[in-house]
């Protein structure tokens, strides 16, 4: 279906982009982008990473000034030279990551900017909560949140519901709210809960913008798709008339036949053995990786892999087991001993955990490798440029060059940075928490075959995904867990989506003797030390 002309009568009603460009230097980020978003419609926004799509929700954000076009809402240009001025015309974005307050409570991060008063300007805490109290039952989110919960103390998730919520409240009813990538930390229940709210604002005449890569739930609750492709509009469509093939096409400009990388190169010598690992989260978890195998932990949204991964990083202190790398049984005091050890990390949450992201990307490549750059406690520059800039050929990182600011990337781009870290570091097991999270079609394959790659180069992958697809198409072997334990393996013949679930949602786990043991491995000689 064609695009609607957003210069024409009909589309005077809503908000309008109306011949954006906007250019960063020498680079085209947006390029005579006309887009009409009508009230009581889902519109979805898609493409690549680096295609456009943040970029023009901060144009529309107040955060970006296009460098041609303009901006209207109901037909009456609009001056969006700040944040403040969007919220004030009821334009609302909810990020993808979200900014929270972390020492001040759910209720004030709410309502920041927004807090009622008493007379002396003092904090009216009863008021306060009485209003965040209604909005939370209002906006069905009463049993995910408590209005008295410290920020630090929140989960992925419920940083991501104080964000919606946020948008959804305010002196200034909302006219517009665009969502990017709301679901990336969001459990099953609370993404029907997301779904119901949107449905329920769309009813209610608020112009809706879907951000998001899941091309399941955009055609579940999508009216119409636009697809940015380099900066400009590739097509729109009806999301009833439209296939998840035909998306892909408008996205990358091609047919991807095959998203995931087949091979068989695992061998019998064991990089990771585990025995009973304990701590607060985990149980008796007993495991090992191969070289050049691709094993997966599979679960639901609080299962323990997470916090797993953790564990083998040196980052959670183990209550009892033994953990063993290359034959050799290790004592993990802190993340300094496990890299020494050949492990590494690329956590979930990149920007919080991984990235420094005001610095750039060759500072971020190599700062695991500083020591084999250094003579006598001096970086060889020459050598960290070169290395820096190898790992951004290899794994094509978009960017004018290595000195941009990885805060400037895209979440594609960014989560490259993290793997070429980790590939200069040259580690014997390389542990990828949701290594997808939040990114695009096409930047998903690309690290789909850096993952083939890395098993290719005998390292041994230990992959966290939510996505049950992503774990059948990669694995080897694939370990379900549930309330932190192991419930059973699947091999890559055997495993379907309902046998991962089935063990996924297992609630026989009371006792300890219900938990998974693994098969006897290969056993390599283990000896007690060091790393």
């Amino acid at each position: 279906m064609a695009s609607r002309d957003p210069h024409s009568e009909a589309a005077e009603i809503g908000l309008d982009a109306r011949a954006i460009f906007k250019q960063f230097g020498s680079v085209h980020a947006l390029h005579d982008v006309s887009l009409h978003f009508p009230p009581g419609r889902v519109t979805a926004l898609m493409g690549e990473n680096g295609a456009g799509k943040s970029t023009l929700l901060r144009v529309l954000a107040g955060d970006h000034q296009p460098t041609h076009g303009c901006v209207t809402l109901d037909g009456q240009p609009l001056t969006l030279s700040s944040p403040s001025d969007a919220r004030a015309a009821g334009i609302r974005i909810v990020p993808q990551e979200p900014e929270i307050i972390p020492h001040v409570s759910v209720a004030e991060n709410i309502y920041a900017g927004s807090l009622p008063h008493k007379p002396g300007r003092r904090l009216d805490r009863a008021e306060l909560h009485r209003r965040v109290s209604a909005d939370l039952a209002r906006l069905g989110f009463t049993q995910l949140l408590q209005p008295d919960t410290m920020g630090s103390e929140l989960t992925a998730a419920q940083r991501q519901l104080v964000e919606i919520l946020r948008a959804c409240t305010g002196p200034v009813p909302p006219r517009v709210i665009a969502f990017d990538e709301p679901t990336s930390s969001l459990s099953e229940h609370e993404v029907e809960a997301l779904f119901s709210l949107i449905r329920r604002l769309r009813g209610d005449g608020i112009a809706i913008i879907y951000v998001s890569h899941r091309m399941k739930e955009i055609l579940q609750l999508a009216d119409r798709i636009a697809v940015l492709r380099d900066g400009t509009v590739a097509g729109t469509v009806d999301a009833k008339d439209t296939t998840d093939s035909q998306l892909v096409r408008l996205m990358v400009g091609r047919d991807l036949s095959s998203l995931f990388v087949r091979r068989n190169v695992a061998s019998d010598r064991m990089v990771l053995e585990t025995q009973g690992l304990n701590t607060k989260d985990i149980h008796d978890i007993s495991f090992h990786v191969n070289a050049g195998e691709v094993v997966a932990l599979a679960g639901l949204v609080g299962a323990g892999r997470s916090e797993l991964a953790l564990a083998l990083a040196g980052d959670v202190r183990l209550h009892s087991g033994t953990i063993s790398m290359n034959g050799r049984r290790t004592r993990l005091r802190g993340p300094r001993d496990a890299v020494g050890c050949g492990i590494g990390l690329a956590p979930e949450e990149r920007k919080a955990q991984a990235l420094f992201l005001h610095r750039t990307i060759r500072d971020n490549t190599v700062v695991a490798t500083l020591k084999r750059l250094s003579r006598w406690r001096f970086v060889h520059r020459r050598k960290e440029r070169q290395l820096a800039q190898e790992y951004a050929e290899r794994l094509n990182v978009r960017a004018p060059s290595i000195e941009a600011e990885v805060r400037t990337l895209s979440g594609g781009n960014q989560q490259k940075v993290v793997l070429a870290r980790w590939l200069a570091r040259r580690p014997d097991l390389l542990i990828l928490d949701e290594p997808t999270r939040g990114v695009d079609i096409g930047a998903k394959a690309e690290i789909y075959q850096i993952i083939a790659d890395l098993a290719r180069q005998g390292i041994a992958v230990l992959l966290i995904s939510s996505e049950l697809p992503e774990v059948l198409g990669l694995a080897d072997r694939i370990l379900v867990m549930q309330n932190g334990r192991i419930t059973g393996q699947l091999d890559r013949s055997t495993a379907t989506e309902e046998a991962i679930l089935h063990l996924a949602m297992a609630d026989d786990l009371a006792s300890g003797d219900s938990a998974y043991r693994p098969p006897s491995p290969v056993q390599a000689p283990t000896h007690d030390g060091e790393c």
